[in-house]
């Protein structure tokens, strides 16, 4: 048997490695943010629809951005992340922008240990649920927090992409959930030339795994979308076929990069 693997304190470690690279990327331009941009994209804008007055719980929430864009939107916000170095960095952000947005620090699986609250809508995008193990875990999670008649709202980067290797020249893993991935990488998808360097642990999910996880929680499927771009310049060998939509060169227009869903509980 292998031994079990450690994956949150890695990627606690990781992601507190990152962090103040991405802080201060042009990736994440807090400039900008700062001066009003909104950081969230129209795939998920048009699922959210009007979030004012709303109690929105945002999963795995990095910095913050996207948590602060909800509560400029209207929306009273929570948002919950792993890394310490992160939430510290949401909380600056936060302040800066003039925003009352809640920060907290801990692992989803053991949010119920700090949070007693529940929430109209739970929002989740981006490279967020490769870091879970346990799909049926994460569903029952979501399921937990929301009110009755609550929905969740998540975009999400298509299974189909982590198949292939850094340069899309080959596929490397599989489609479906197998065994824990650990590797290490130098920079980072924010600056690609930042003098760091880190280990990681995620997993591979199949849509089909992600969504049978919420349907036997009892959620009801309103919306499930693929598109055939990336709104972030995140991958290798992009080529930028609109502004703000990027597919990889050689593939456009043959490969969903992004899937989005929507889900109400019943």
């Amino acid at each position: 048997m292998k031994p079990e693997i450690d994956y949150k304190t890695i990627n606690r470690e990781s992601w507190n490695n990152r962090t103040d690279v991405h802080f201060d990327s042009d990736f994440y331009d807090n400039k900008s943010f700062l001066e009003g941009r909104n950081s969230l994209n129209e795939i998920e804008l048009a699922l959210l629809g009007n979030v004012q007055g709303k109690k929105i719980l945002h999963l795995q929430c990095h910095f913050g951005q996207d948590s602060i864009s909800l509560s400029r939107m209207g929306a009273t916000v929570t948002g919950v992340d792993l890394s310490d170095r992160g939430i510290e960095r949401a909380r600056e952000l936060a302040q800066k922008a003039g925003e009352d947005v809640t920060f907290i620090c801990c692992d989803i699986y053991d949010l119920p240990q700090h949070l007693e609250q529940q929430f109209d809508l739970v929002f989740t995008s981006y490279g967020v649920i490769g870091w879970l193990p346990d799909m049926d875990r994460w569903a029952g999670l979501i399921k937990h927090f929301l009110k009755p008649t609550g929905r969740l709202v998540m975009a999400e980067f298509h299974p189909v992409v982590w198949m292939y290797d850094d340069d899309f020249t080959k596929i490397k893993f599989s489609y479906f959930k197998d065994e824990a991935i650990v590797e290490s990488e130098a920079g980072t998808y924010a600056d690609t030339e930042a003098p760091i360097e880190q280990q990681y642990v995620c997993w591979n999910h199949g849509m089909s795994e992600v969504v049978t996880a919420l349907l036997q929680q009892g959620f009801a499927l309103k919306q499930l979308q693929e598109f055939d771009y990336s709104p972030y310049n995140c991958f290798n060998n992009t080529v930028e076929i609109a502004p703000n939509k990027y597919q990889i060169k050689g593939f456009e227009g043959k490969m969903p990069m992004v899937y989005a869903l929507e889900l109400e509980c019943r």
